[in-house]
């Protein structure tokens, strides 16, 4: 579990294929510091084990199925990435739960200065967005933010300078790819209910019983 407060941008050292799966290689250091074999990183948004280690980078093998889900397959060598270390239970949760499983892959529709910071508007597929509401949590490339508007294809969020500069978010532009994580307790909501309520779950229902 971790916290979408992201630690340090890492960089991709190597991708290496192997078949279907992958084996990503990065460059770190603060999320190195007390790390051993068989830990949990957060990269992008995307729960990895720590498979090897060095003095400056660690190595983590990724799955088919999180290639087919996430964007970690587009990264190439030198590519910057978001890293956040798994949550401890005595550390301050600052952002939101977010697990590390990415639910999909958006794509940054517009992002425009506004005040001292940006706004962006990401585009989301249908099985994202319906879990987004408007003030609810979303993780972006592992980063927790909140979400300001949503509309009929996607959402916005407004991005402060202090996020800008330490996170991927800060440079990416109109047309990148970002892999996206809803908030749990929509998930949950929604399969407790289903088995409960004959016709499923709607908005209707949720806001009928305060969850929307």
């Amino acid at each position: 579990m971790f916290t979408g407060i992201i630690e340090e941008m890492g960089a991709v050292k190597a991708l290496q294929r192997t078949g279907s799966a992958a084996r990503l290689v990065l460059g770190a250091s603060k999320v190195l510091e007390g790390t051993v074999l068989g830990d949990s990183i957060c990269v992008n948004g995307v729960c990895l084990t720590v498979v090897a280690m060095g003095k400056d980078e660690f190595a983590a093998d990724v799955a088919a199925e999180t290639l087919k889900v996430s964007n970690l397959g587009e990264l190439t060598a030198g590519a910057r990435v978001n890293l956040e270390r798994a949550l401890q239970l005595s550390a301050r949760i600052g952002g939101h739960l977010v697990s590390g499983h990415v639910d999909g892959v958006g794509r940054i529709r517009e992002k425009r200065e506004e005040g001292n910071g940006w706004r962006i508007f990401i585009d989301a597929p249908p099985q994202v967005l319906r879990y987004i509401i408007k003030k609810g949590s979303i993780a972006i490339d592992g980063i927790s933010l909140t979400v300001a508007d949503v509309d009929a294809a996607g959402f916005s969020i407004a991005m402060i300078p202090h996020t800008a500069k330490l996170t991927t978010l800060g440079f990416k532009k109109a047309g990148d790819s970002v892999n996206l994580e809803s908030d749990l307790i929509g998930k949950y909501v929604e399969r407790l209910l289903a088995g409960r309520v004959e016709g499923g779950v709607s908005l209707e229902l949720l806001r009928k019983n305060g969850f929307a």
